[in-house]
Formats: C-alpha cells, structure tokens, sequence
C-alpha cells in the first residue's frame, strides 16, 4: 500500500502546461523548501509547471521536517531500516509520479526531476527502474545509492546531470565521480557532471544556470 505525498505547486507562467519539473527535497527538510527555485527558473521556462512533494515519513533527525527514507548514522536507525524504508518510499514516488502523468496528461518525456541530498538518491534509484525514461534528473549533492545493483536492475537511461560542491561536508564530493563511472559503466550515453567551487551542501547560482540550460534543451525549450 503506497502512501500519498503531499506536495506543493507553481503553475506555469504562461498559464500552458507542456511540461513539469518534479523537486524532490532532502533530509530534514520538506517539499517548499525546494519549491522557491521555481521563482527564478519559472522565466525561463515558461510553459513548465512546479510541484514538490513532501517526503513520505516524519524525519527523526529533523523533527519539522520530512524523509524519504533513514539514515543510520544520524537517527540511530538499522541498515536493514534504511534499505527497506528506501523501498518503500520508491514505491510511493512511482506512485506518485505515475498519478501525475495521468492527472496531468503528460508523457514521460515532459517530466524532469530535480533532486537534492537525499531527494538526488530517491531519483538516481528511480528513474532508471521506471520502463519509460523521463526527460531528465537534475542531481544535486546526492550520491548513486547501490551502485553495484545498476547493470543489472536499469531498465531505461534518462540523461543525468551531477552537480556537487566541492566543499560538501556532508555528502563527500567524490560521490559525484563515483556515480558518473557506475552510471557509463551501466550504458549511460548522457552524463554531465558540474562542479560547483567554493560550494559546501548546497545549490549555487552556477550549478542552478548549469541545471536550468540542462532542463531547458531537454523540455524542448532550444
């Protein structure tokens, strides 16, 4: 039984959808707390429609906030509790992003996900297992979680694109290279990597230009 996510919105400037960006939050936080960025991609992607879904689960590392799944090493949670919280909240993504499509009468290919942290693991984890590929995912400061299950577990191979401070603290920068290589070692044609200098957990006004010319050639804007 997949659990319904609650999400926030931001209609498209133009007030004609062609296409949707989906922002998946990270730990802690909840669905708003991505959804500002619409604010200044929203001029340049006039006909993109914004929505971000909170997390399925009341986060214990961040009591106000939401999580897709626990991390052992901030909330005292089992490695068998985080695997199989991960599972769950994929399939209540897949839900989610399959009773857009419907609703909204979208094709895969018109949807993007934007993921941070925690929200970048859900999409890398994902997309690939979903039978139509997206338009995209924009990967922020996340890593490729089972890495090793990708060759034998993807099903399609939306173009990825990787950005990450080099100064994280939190999530180590070298995950970035690490998912490029488990990614083109599992067919991937598209992977573009961006670094972002001076840049702790964070999204920086390079990587979101970098993020924005990304997802606007791939919605059909060029």
């Amino acid at each position: 039984m997949t659990r319904a996510l609650e999400a926030g919105r931001r209609e498209p400037l133009s007030g004609e959808m062609r296409s949707m960006v989906v922002f998946l939050h990270g730990y802690g936080a909840n669905g708003a707390d991505l959804l500002g960025l619409a604010d200044p991609l929203a001029e340049h992607m006039p006909d993109t429609a914004f929505i971000a879904p909170d997390a399925p689960e009341a986060c214990a590392g961040a009591p106000m906030g939401f999580q897709w799944f626990p991390i052992p090493w901030i909330d005292g949670s089992s490695e068998e509790e985080s695997r199989s919280g991960m599972m769950r909240a994929a399939e209540d993504l897949n839900a989610f992003l399959d009773g857009i499509m419907v609703d909204e009468d979208l094709l895969p290919e018109q949807v993007m996900l934007f993921g941070f942290s925690q929200g970048t693991m859900m999409s890398l984890h994902v997309a690939p297992r979903r039978e139509d590929p997206v338009a995209g995912l924009v990967a922020f400061s996340g890593r490729l979680l089972g890495p090793e299950l990708l060759v034998d577990e993807v099903v399609s191979r939306p173009p990825v694109l990787l950005v990450h401070g080099d100064q994280d603290d939190v999530v180590p920068p070298a995950s970035l290279p690490e998912a490029a290589e488990a990614l083109q070692g599992a067919g991937w044609r598209e992977v573009y990597a961006h670094v972002m200098k001076g840049t702790g957990h964070g999204i920086a006004p390079d990587g979101l230009n970098v993020a924005l010319a990304f997802m606007r050639e791939r919605l059909g804007y060029n």
